[in-house]
């Protein structure tokens, strides 16, 4: 986030959806498809309902994220010092009137739960494919669940090695087993968002976790193309024009993506699953930088339940007098856009920002204590009745500003609870 997708398959799922419905739930996971063939121009549309929010978001939905850095700090030895941890942050989540945890389960191509598609994650034991000996997603549904909180799987779905982290990535990974889907991106590796064996394996990932767990959402990053080098795919998207492809190579990238976003949308939809998108605060990156049609996503059903963007400059942020960055300027762009009633509109907010600032040359928002809690004031009064907050550290174990960040909290705290806890 910070650290900061053949064809005749998914047209005929499209034709006879009703049916794959009724039968999924009795089927095993279907084998790692074959093809490698590139997207094609058309691609098939969705008829699948939205699934709505859970009625614990009827006052507001009210999130953290919990993403790689909090797992490297939690002791994943044994799954009572695990459950313990989590416990006591799922409290001080609760008791700051927080009712949703973005939980990071796939950051590197791996999983932070048992699964026939990904191997475990490294966080989990320090290797790569190594089990910690048990089900440590399992573990926090059912923690967080006891204290009536929502629980969206946050999934990174192409990254699978970034800085050097992991170190070394395990043998039954997708590196190892399909180099094919694989290509190196700024210092990094990155499944092929182009072909559609690796948009079914992303999907096929997305079924899974729904049909094993009782998730309240899916919940999607916003690095769908690790680069706007056009040379990247250029082989790629040589193929697509081969075979009759008329768009170009930039607008080709952007129906690629559009494509995982809609099929993972309609998976989740199959079990009521909510799917949610965090994308770049400024359009234009979207747009232009990550190939990300977001505006499409708002205003056009079967993309997406919500879409909540990363702003996260303060309200009065300037830099060389130009202002085009503050909370307040990006807020209005993004209002600004048609939106389908069936996409909510969210925002996130830049937790990590306390002490540390935005690198505005005016005012001292971000030293307050009171940063978070005036922006949540000013998206209420615009009517946006959701926000997330990234992330859990910087509020709850912030190391360098800990004394400001508890300032933050309870000022959070006593907007969202004012009567007290």
């Amino acid at each position: 986030m910070r650290n900061v997708p053949a064809t005749l398959r998914a047209v005929v799922c499209a034709l006879i959806g009703s049916a794959c419905l009724l039968l999924l739930p009795f089927l095993i996971l279907p084998a790692t498809p074959e093809t490698t063939d590139p997207l094609p121009t058309q691609q098939p549309s969705t008829t699948a309902s939205p699934a709505p929010l859970s009625s614990g978001t009827t006052d507001g939905y009210r999130a953290v994220w919990i993403s790689y850095l909090e797992w490297q700090r939690i002791d994943f030895s044994a799954a009572d010092v695990f459950s313990g941890q989590l416990s006591q942050m799922f409290d001080q989540c609760v008791q700051t009137g927080i009712n949703t945890v973005i939980l990071q389960v796939r950051p590197f191509g791996d999983a932070l739960y048992p699964s026939k598609l990904f191997p475990y994650s490294h966080l989990c034991t320090g290797i790569q494919g190594k089990s910690p000996g048990f089900d440590p997603l399992g573990l926090a549904i059912e923690l967080a669940h006891n204290r009536s909180l929502r629980v969206e799987a946050w999934i990174n779905p192409y990254r699978l090695q970034s800085g050097g982290v992991p170190s070394s990535l395990a043998d039954n990974g997708l590196a190892a087993q399909h180099p094919e889907w694989v290509k190196e991106a700024n210092g990094g590796l990155w499944l092929n968002p182009a072909l559609e064996a690796v948009q079914q394996y992303i999907e096929d990932g997305v079924r899974e976790l729904c049909q094993t767990y009782p998730l309240d959402g899916i919940h999607f990053d916003d690095y769908f193309y690790p680069t706007a080098e056009l040379s990247w795919d250029a082989e790629e998207f040589q193929t697509y024009q081969q075979t009759g492809g008329t768009l170009t190579q930039a607008d080709w990238r952007r129906e690629t993506v559009s494509h995982l976003v809609q099929r993972c949308c309609a998976a989740a939809h199959e079990f009521g699953v909510t799917f949610g998108i965090s994308p770049q605060g400024r359009l234009e990156n979207n747009y232009n930088s990550q190939y990300s049609d977001v505006a499409r996503w708002l205003r056009e059903p079967g993309y997406a339940d919500y879409l909540m963007p990363q702003l996260y400059w303060g309200l009065d942020y300037a830099k060389g007098g130009d202002r085009s960055l503050s909370l307040n300027q990006l807020l209005q762009q993004w209002l600004a856009l048609p939106r389908d009633e069936s996409v909510k509109f969210y925002v996130g907010l830049g937790a990590y920002r306390i002490g540390e600032g935005d690198g505005s040359e005016v005012g001292a928002e971000w030293s307050s204590g009171q940063a978070l809690a005036q922006q949540a004031a000013v998206l209420k009064e615009n009517n946006v009745n959701g926000i997330g907050l990234y992330r859990y550290d910087s509020l709850f174990a912030n190391t360098a500003w800990p004394e400001l960040a508890a300032k933050e909290v309870a000022a959070l705290r006593s907007l969202w609870i004012p009567s007290g806890f």
